[in-house]
């Protein structure tokens, strides 16, 4: 793998016209692409196997026109104090906002409240209900203006107008907080590496491997169904790990410099070692992203398949974009311990008796290992002690700040008519295998006015044939609540009694159920995402490091790393710690996606640093240096830019959490948090402590499995046994290659 890679790097450095006209070439490709495309819709979201799902499937066949899956807007109204919204003058101002609302290109319905029994027995709420032909991210700007337009006029009669539901939902604008995390990795790598220049070639990667990738995908959407929002985890992920990537190999390459090698070698050096780092940690986080195919929702394999092809690319372009631009700049990139002119200019003064930082702090830990150890295994252990009180669900209006239309109409709506009212069940009757679909639609209903926690059960809605119904049931609790989840099970148990007894299928549906079924369907996945996710990588790093115990130890680090995550992000958004200094207004269930989609992208990012900091570890162990020092020698080349590159992953995260979004905002603080408890108490802690307690032991690996295991040479041990001489090139030849 290493002399592979060092050639690659070489014929990079060497070839640097050709391989920048490819990079260009292909990103003028994805841009033309992207901008020819047809324009992306929503992905169709399904959830196969679930209640929820078979039941939107039903509806689809036998109501024809319903749009079961379309968008749903529900327009609350509040009489101003002491009056009515059965006032006259009140009521027609309700009556002519419906009116106005069921005009829209694509509105499928708008119900009469007067009609429909939907204002509050005491008369001060009332609420239309308007259903549209497409989902909430195929409405046009057209209709959301008219919608809101509606809800204006109305207030300008002095009635209180609020608006719930997903019709007025958006895609969350990320462009800001990615500005903001390309600005602080600016920053750091200008420290990291004393140089303007140095620090700009990560950057320039990286965005150039997330143009190609997210292009790429906008170009695809039409055609493979992806979806506006698909490229939203590609374009995070592949800024991250891009700018990583080539972190790593700018910063060995400028290592190799100093020890005077001339600029191809170098180059090609530092492909050969940090390049094969690279290689193997955009491995493992392909694999986790990959990998959330096993939980069968197909928005989400697609969205894993998407980001994983954006890592590849950074890999690529860390591969062979990199040496070929360091071949661009030639002298301009300076030795490590050379500052830019333009930050000081000159060599740094040595200073041989004053170690850096890494090896300071990697020299303490070996000298109090245990000790490290248990600081940082209980530290862990406290941080994750929330996460057993884990509860999941998702975010509905509910949940959203205060100030938002959606939250003061669900309010409103609670005051009026109680909690359940913001989250109706669709309870769908499939009568058609009975002998008597009327009595068996009859029996239902009476089932489920009979359960606890119900408050209204509205009389059943048949399809043409008569041999299907809906019923619509609202709960006694908030749609979130744990009350309303165990009515859903309660109608779906009793629904078995009732087929055994007359034949006829009840099914329980609509959002809250949806969501009910999806935070089910993700939490029974986790266990088997984690052991194929960790499985693999664990054999990945068995050939990368040549040791059990080591990838052992890799994988122990990440789960508690991920556990004491998921305890803060419960400490934070469930119970409320520090709530008001984050701005959670609303605490609640976490979002049910947030366990897997954490272990997924955390687990990738936790393999870049354990890769790079313990390939560089085993490379001194391999070169014959003991096992202590080589913790130590590992950390005086890795530890300033391990440690980099998390500061920057943390800075891309935490931009996040100003979202007014509290979904992005708790995607934000958990990977910002599980970065910070994984690159700083696990690699750089827990992982030298192990190794310096384990010694020797730690690169361990049977006589039988290391017949087996192919040599992929990380460490680059085939290039130490070239001759020092062939380092060095006739000095005509070496200006020739650093010409610009």
């Amino acid at each position: 793998m290493a002399t592979f890679l060092y050639r690659l790097g070489r014929l990079a450095f060497r070839r640097r016209h050709f391989v920048a006209l490819v990079w260009v070439a292909l990103l003028t490709l994805a841009g033309v692409g992207a901008a020819t495309a047809p324009a992306a819709g929503s992905s169709s979201f399904s959830i196969p196997g679930t209640e929820a799902q078979k039941a939107f499937d039903l509806l689809e066949q036998r109501f024809p026109g319903m749009s079961a899956d379309g968008a749903t807007a529900r327009v609350v109204f509040k009489a101003p104090a002491g009056e009515k919204l059965t006032d006259a003058d009140n009521k027609a101002v309700v009556e002519k906002t419906v009116k106005e609302l069921s005009d829209g290109s694509q509105v499928a319905s708008a119900v009469d409240p007067y009609v429909a029994n939907a204002v509050s027995k005491d008369g001060t709420v009332a609420y239309t209900q308007v259903r549209y032909e497409a989902p909430a991210t195929e409405l046009t700007d057209a209709t959301k203006d008219a919608l809101e337009k509606a809800a204006q006029d109305a207030r300008g009669t002095g009635l209180t107008v609020e608006t719930g539901g997903d019709a007025l939902s958006a895609t969350p604008e990320n462009g800001a907080t990615e500005a903001i995390g390309i600005a602080v990795a600016a920053v750091v790598l200008v420290i990291t590496f004393g140089s303007l220049l140095a620090a700009g070639l990560p950057l320039l990667t990286a965005v150039v491997g997330v143009g190609i990738g997210v292009s790429a995908i906008t170009a695809l959407a039409s055609a493979l169904d992806l979806g506006s929002t698909t490229s939203a985890l590609a374009s995070m992920l592949g800024l991250a790990v891009g700018i990583d990537y080539a972190l790593f190999i700018v910063s060995r390459y400028r290592s190799e410099l100093a020890e005077g090698r001339e600029r191809e070698e170098a180059a090609g050096r530092a492909v050969g070692t940090a390049g094969s780092a690279v290689v193997f940690a955009g491995l493992a986080v392909m694999i986790a992203l990959v990998g959330l195919s096993v939980v069968n929702v197909p928005m989400l394999t697609k969205m894993g398949i998407a980001a994983a092809g954006t890592v590849a690319v950074a890999v690529l372009i860390a591969l062979t974009m990199i040496p070929a631009l360091l071949g661009y700049v030639g002298r301009r990139i300076k030795p490590a311990g050379e500052k830019s002119r333009f930050l000081g200019g000159g060599r740094a003064p040595k200073k041989p008796g004053r170690p850096n930082m890494g090896t300071r702090w990697a020299s303490f830990v070996v000298r109090r290992p245990i000790a490290v150890l248990l600081l940082g295994v209980l530290g862990l252990g406290a941080a994750a002690i929330p996460a057993a009180s884990l509860e999941l669900g998702l975010p509905d209006d509910g949940s959203q700040p205060t100030s938002t239309t959606q939250r003061r109409a669900y309010d409103i709506l609670s005051e009026g008519f109680g909690p359940g009212f913001s989250g109706p069940l669709m309870v769908v009757v499939d009568a058609k295998a009975s002998d008597d679909p009327k009595g068996a639609v009859a029996k239902v209903t009476d089932g489920v006015k009979g359960l606890k926690d119900v408050v209204t059960v509205t009389p059943a809605t048949y399809n043409k044939a008569g041999d299907t119904a809906t019923i619509t049931v609202i709960p006694d609790s908030k749609p979130s609540s744990a009350s309303t989840e165990n009515l859903v099970h309660d109608i779906r148990a009793a629904g078995a009694g009732t087929k055994a007894e007359t034949g006829a299928t009840v099914l329980v549906t609509g959002a809250t159920a949806m969501n009910i079924d999806f935070s089910q369907k993700l939490n029974d996945a986790l266990i088997p995402y984690l052991i194929l996710v960790v499985g693999l990588a664990f054999l990945l790093l068995i050939a990368v490091f040549r040791s059990i115990l080591v990838p052992l130890k890799a994988a122990l680090g990440f789960l508690l790393s991920v556990t004491a995550a998921l305890g803060a992000v419960v400490a934070v958004f469930q119970w409320g710690w520090l709530a008001g200094l984050l701005g959670v207004e609303e605490t609640g269930p976490i979002m049910s996606m947030m366990p897997i989609f954490m272990v997924g992208v955390v687990f990738g990012l936790a393999m870049d640093y354990e890769v790079f900091l313990v390939t560089r570890i085993r490379e001194a162990y391999v070169h014959g240096e003991k096992p202590s020092q080589a913790v130590v020698t590992g950390f005086r080349h890795g530890a300033r830019v391990v440690t980099a590159a998390a500061v920057i992953m943390i800075a891309v995260f935490s931009g996040f959490i100003g979202s007014s979004e509290s979904m992005i905002k708790m995607i934000g603080f958990g990977l910002a948090i599980a970065v910070f408890f994984d690159a700083f108490v696990v690699r750089m802690a827990i992982v030298p402590a192990v190794l310096a307690l384990l010694g020797g032991m730690a690169w361990w690996l049977p006589k039988w499995l290391d017949r087996a295991v192919p040599n992929m040479d990380v460490e680059g041990e085939a290039l130490r046994t070239r001759a020092d001489d062939s380092d060095r090139r006739d000095p005509d030849e070496e200006r020739e290659l650093v010409r610009v």
